[in-house]
């Protein structure tokens, strides 16, 4: 029995998305993802330093509906995370840190095009 994997959204596959990348299109039309409250902050960030106001709020309120509560143990895994990774010289933001201790919180994939996660376990890497 085969279920539907769950994806977890980092900043950068949902701005491939709203830019129109076709590669993340399945993942993300398909609606079984999640995302942070930080992830979505980045997307929102970029959205109105890059485009606009109106497409900023367009994008936060398209993926709002997918974001999960972010827990301490949350903030804590993905602290340690970010300084592990630092020290091989992989250069996470803080959202993605968190995110990526989320999905496998939530027992998502994490789905990324950022090359800082390309060898890391149980992420989905799009470019």
């Amino acid at each position: 029995m085969g279920g539907v994997t769950l994806y977890f959204l980092d900043s950068y596959a949902m701005i491939e998305y709203l830019s129109g990348n076709k590669r993340f299109a399945p993942f993300v039309d398909r609606g079984d993802w999640a995302t942070s409250v930080f992830n979505l902050a980045e997307v929102y960030y970029a959205s109105l330093r890059d485009v606009s106001e109106e497409y900023a709020e367009r994008a936060f309120l398209a993926f709002r509906t997918g974001v999960v509560e972010v827990s301490d143990g949350d903030v804590k895994a993905g602290m340690a995370t970010r300084l592990k990774l630092r020290a091989r010289d992989l250069k996470l933001s803080y959202a993605d840190s968190i995110g990526y201790e989320m999905a496998k919180r939530v027992g998502a994939k994490f789905l990324t095009g950022d090359s800082a996660f390309w060898e890391l376990p149980d992420v989905e890497f799009v470019k």
